[in-house]
């Protein structure tokens, strides 16, 4: 579709943010399959920021584990 935001996800997804002290908490779910993420950041870390970072775990959990490793090297991806 043209017009459409590239950065839009094609599921509805839901956002929830708890602020901790210094850290916060940004849940990410996919409406659709009821799928979850958690990442944490800094308080001051910005929005716009951490939404990417979790809307990208989420793509990464939804696509299963049959998806490409990040990067090969040490340690493990859990």
């Amino acid at each position: 579709m043209s017009g459409e935001d590239p950065e839009r996800p094609a599921r509805e997804v839901l956002f929830e943010i708890t602020q901790l002290g210094d850290v916060q908490r940004v849940a990410a779910v996919d409406a659709a399959t009821g799928v979850e993420v958690v990442i944490q950041a800094p308080a001051s870390a910005a929005w716009v920021d951490v939404r990417t970072l979790a809307l990208r775990k989420l793509e990464r959990a939804l696509a299963g584990p049959s998806a490409e490793p990040l990067a090969p090297g040490p340690g493990k991806v859990v």
